[in-house]
């Protein structure tokens, strides 16, 4: 009876660190199917955060200038530049490889959206914005960077 309760107790551990282990994470630099920016994802407190680290074009192409926020809403936000830009944020794990309850800004419109971030594997994640429910929605495909 030992024996098979020290069995059985080996045999649950082995499950749960299993089970831990098969978490993807979505930690590291990342692109989208476009490849027009690279964006960060990273830990921010208890949370994921994700930040704009590189643009395929940097500059506004009618100033010379860096891209900066111009169609934020809020005026006083429009001047901050695009690179660097903090524009996901409050993703918590949730299940299954998937991070939600996070929102997402979108510089080229100024508007915000609920998300979530599913890891398909461990270099391919689908992001999704959406306003209300999930079911409907926009999402797409990241590839990892590194």
């Amino acid at each position: 009876m030992k024996k098979f309760l020290l069995l059985s107790v080996a045999f649950l551990f082995g499950l749960l660190a299993t089970a831990s282990a098969q978490t993807l994470s979505p930690l590291g630099v990342w692109t989208n199917s476009e490849k027009k920016a690279t964006f960060e994802i990273y830990k921010c407190g208890t949370k994921l955060c994700g930040k704009i680290v590189s643009l395929a074009e940097p500059n506004d192409p009618k100033t010379g200038r860096p891209k900066t926020d111009t169609p934020n809403p809020d005026p006083k936000l429009r001047s901050r530049p695009r690179l660097g830009l903090v524009f996901m944020s409050g993703f918590e794990y949730d299940e299954a490889n998937k991070w939600d309850d996070g929102k997402i800004y979108d510089p080229e419109t100024g508007k915000t959206y609920s998300c979530y971030m599913k890891m398909l594997n461990a270099n391919t994640m689908e992001v999704k914005g959406y306003i209300g429910f999930s079911l409907i929605g926009k999402s797409q495909t990241w590839t990892r960077v590194k």
